[in-house]
This record gives C-alpha cells, structure tokens and sequence, in this order.
C-alpha cells in the first residue's frame, strides 16, 4: 500500500539560517540507517524530507530504522501520487478501503495542507471535496471533525502525499550538529543510556572501554563490542577504543591502600580518556554516574576523580534512580546485553570496603607512591581501535 515515509522533524524548525545544515545532517544519518536497503530515495520537497522505497514490502523495516533516527519526531506512511485531482481521489478512496480492512470505521476527516499554491483549491476547499468523495464512496460512514476514528491527510507539494497514520519517534536533534564526545562505555546498565542520552542531543560519540585481560574475559570483550553496535542503530557510527589499565591495577595494588583502589583506578581512566579526547578533537566525557550509585559516585568521590582532568564531564543520569535507567535500557534495547554476567576491569579489582569520602590530600599521597605519568603512557601503549 505504501510506498513512502513523510518525515517530521521537531527543533530543527527552530535554527533559522542553520536549518539546512541540521537537515543535510539528518539526512546523511538516514542514509547510514538505511544503508542495508536497496532502491531508497531520500529527498526534501518544500521543507520535508521524504523516504522512498521501490519495495514495499521493506517499509515495515524501514520504519522501524527510522525512529531510532535522533532529529525525527513522526512519521507517516504514504502514498505518493502526481497533483492529479482524480489520481487523488482513487488514491484516497484505495487508502480509505485499505484502513477499513484492518479496523472499523464509523467516522473520519480529511485533512488537507496546501504548501504548494499553484494548486488551484484552497486547503480547507479541498478537504470538503475530498470528504464528499469518501461519503460517496462509503455510504456507511460519517465526518467527525472533532474526534473521528481515523485522520486522512493529504499534503499537497511538488506531489500530493497521503496519509493516515503518524507514528512516535525518538526526537532530539540530528547526530553533528552539537559536538563530539568519549563515552567511557562499561559492560553495565548506566553508560549505554548516558550515552544515548547525550547522542539524542545531537553530540557525536566515541567510545573507551577499559579492560584487565586476561583477568577480563574475551566475552566481557565482546560484550561491550554487542552494546555499542546497539547504540549505533541510534549514535550512527561509533568508533570504540579498548584500553589495558592492568599494569594501572597492579601498581595502585601493591603501592597504595586497598580502600581508596577504586578511587585512583578511576582517576587513571579520567586522564587516559582526557589524553584521548585532546588527541582526536573530542570535546567532553560522558559517564553514566548516578549520584550515590556505588562507593565512587558519591559527591566527594565524584570530586576527587574529577580532580584528576580539565575536560568537561557529562553527565546525563545524575539524578535518575535505578528504575528509570532501566526502562530506558530496556527501550533502546541494551539492558539484555547489559546484565550478562561478565566482569569488567571495575568488579574484578573492587575493594571489600571502599572508601566513600575519599580526602583529595589523601589520594595525592597514594598517587606520589606511583609513576602516574609512566602509567597512563603504559595503558595508552595498549590502544585498539575498534
């Protein structure tokens, strides 16, 4: 029946003169979205972009890639005819019979917007012609202007698109158009959907991952691997660094107290990701830090890590409890992959009784203990990019 998806975008409207970057943008991130599909069309016709399929039978996939598109806020499965009155007519009647198939309908109304004004009858004009046309041909049903069952639309541009259904996507803002940032990405819960977060925003992300083989499994490897392709149907393409901070763990182990461990392991990470971040143009950090989570995330800890860098940190999932990261996990389809039981650098070296209000004089002192400058070029020796 479809042939054709009608996009709408949200915030884009508000950037005035920047609006055709943001759209070049959103396109391109379609084009990678779609890239597993033959003979798709991406074009704009007066301020829309429009996605055309020459096989219908892949718009149900097709949809389903683009609402994971950030910068669209619906969508509309269309027919796309010549501005033919008639054509209109047999295609609007053709749609209508195609949707009373599937459901009952008592009542509709047709909706008509007339962006082209060559057109020779007014939006509302056309609308009672076309309502007159359906009653004719389905003597059994009604108008309702104010509550019908179904919403016929009729978008008259260089084409006419007709439509009924618009369909929730995920919003936010073109993947560019606002940066770039490193995500410190672990096999957990919180760091997939910080960075989801902060991707909706139109940020461009990379990814670190951190590891202690061969004390860290390959299949913890693998896992984080899983979590940023998922991201990716979302992000667009991610690069994802792996870094070794065993010799990090090592050190901090044998020089340092066994309760401020995780303290100073976290303040290597911040450095390596901070040397990374400069090296590549990155602008920010993003972690998915929820205040109070664990013995690091405690304001004091928080602070005291931070310390460590002069790059800005994001941090999307702050005040969000447990629950509400989880749903958000389980929306964009990472939380399954998120809790299979495999270890990361964190868990494997985590302290019995960490400390939870670290003293910034203290970790310094642990810190003279240590090389700390040989150490993050040790680990950053240890790059992949995957």
């Amino acid at each position: 029946m479809y042939n054709l998806l009608a996009v709408s975008y949200g915030e884009i409207f508000l950037k005035g003169k920047n609006r055709g970057s943001f759209e070049q943008k959103l396109i391109e991130q379609i084009r990678f979205s779609l890239k597993g599909f033959k003979d798709v069309k991406i074009y704009k016709d007066l301020g829309k972009v429009f996605i055309e399929t020459m096989h219908e039978n892949d718009m149900d996939n097709i949809i389903e890639k683009v609402k994971k598109v950030f910068g669209i806020v619906l969508i509309s499965p269309s027919i796309k005819v010549d501005k033919d009155i008639e054509l209109i007519k047999e295609k609007t009647i053709e749609l209508f019979k195609f949707l009373s198939n599937n459901q009952e309908i008592k009542t509709f109304k047709i909706n008509t917007r007339r962006s082209d004004k060559t057109f020779p009858y007014k939006s509302m004009d056309f609308s009672a012609i076309m309502g007159g046309v359906i009653l004719e041909a389905f003597p059994n049903v009604n108008v309702d202007v104010h509550n019908p069952d179904i919403h016929i639309y009729i978008d008259i541009k260089h084409y006419a698109y007709i439509s009924s259904e618009k369909i929730k996507t995920v919003g936010g803002l073109p993947r560019g158009t606002n940066g770039r940032a490193l995500l410190l990405l672990s096999g957990g819960i919180d760091s997939p959907v910080a960075g989801y977060m902060i991707a909706k925003r139109g940020v461009e992300i990379d990814a670190l991952y951190f590891h202690t083989y061969p004390f860290t499994s390959e299949r913890a490897n693998e896992k984080v691997k899983e979590l940023a392709e998922k991201l990716e149907e979302y992000c667009g393409k991610i690069k994802l660094y792996s870094i070794n901070i065993l010799d990090v763990h090592k050190a901090i182990k044998q020089h340092c107290r066994e309760d401020e461990t995780t303290i100073l392991a976290r303040r290597f990470m911040m450095r390596i990701a901070e040397k990374i971040a400069l090296e590549q143009g990155i602008d920010m950090l993003i972690t998915g830090e929820s205040l109070g989570q664990v013995a690091s995330q405690t304001m004091k800890s928080m602070a005291v890590i931070e310390n460590a860098i002069n790059i800005p940190i994001l941090k999307p999932v702050i005040g969000m409890d447990k629950t509400e990261i989880i749903d958000i996990a389980r929306q964009i389809g990472t939380y399954d992959t998120s809790i299979l039981p495999y270890d990361d650098c964190c868990s494997v070296f985590a302290p019995k009784n960490p400390v939870i209000k670290p003293k910034l004089q203290s970790i310094l002192k642990s810190e003279s203990n240590l090389d700390i400058e040989g150490l993050v070029e040790k680990a950053y020796s240890t790059l992949e990019i995957i």
